[in-house]
């Protein structure tokens, strides 16, 4: 068993609400997380990493170690990211926090279970990804139900917009991209 999953179980069965994913996120669906990225992108943010799998998927876009920030709640994963990804920034907080440390960001990238978090900390995770993205980037969020992973009270009071991918089959369970946008 890949070291990753191992690990991914361990803490599945440690902190089930923590992590609130029956398995990592496919490599199918870390490309279309990261479809669009790239060297120009420039600063990149990662909200809820895990493992890794989307983190990957980002390197491999061209976006460079130096230009990844990756928040992660999970001390395990943290330690497990800092590890496979030398250079990339690891940040062992809430998504909200970013708020603290960064502006001007090209994209943040989430695989938080957004629709599984009450609206009031929703609202604070995407309030601070639109406090720290350029004007007009975009976030970028996976969901595996039908429908879009922020809720419309929060899409409303923030003035987001959003594009939804295709549907990611070879996901489990199959999941959905969105690209929001403010304004």
């Amino acid at each position: 068993m890949p070291r990753d999953l191992v690990l991914f179980v361990g803490q599945l069965l440690r902190n089930p609400r923590e992590v609130s994913a029956i398995v990592p996120s496919s490599r199918a669906l870390a490309l279309a997380m990261a479809q669009g990225l790239g060297p120009a992108t420039g600063r990149v943010v990662e909200f809820g990493p895990g493992t890794g799998k989307l983190t990957r998927a980002i390197l491999d876009q061209g976006v460079a170690p130096a230009d990844l920030t990756l928040y992660e709640m999970n001390p395990a994963f943290c330690d497990s990211l800092r590890a496979r990804f030398p250079g990339v920034r690891v940040i062992n907080a809430p998504a909200q926090e970013a708020v603290r440390e960064l502006a001007g960001v090209g994209a943040v990238v989430s695989g938080l279970p957004l629709l599984s978090i009450p609206p009031e900390i929703q609202r604070g995770i995407i309030g601070a990804a639109f406090t720290i993205l350029r004007p007009g980037a975009p976030y970028i969020q996976f969901t595996y139900g039908p429908k879009p992973p922020v809720t419309e009270g929060v899409s409303a009071a923030l003035k987001l917009r959003f594009d939804q991918g295709p549907r990611i089959w070879q996901n489990l369970p199959p999941a959905r991209v969105y690209r929001y946008t403010q304004g």
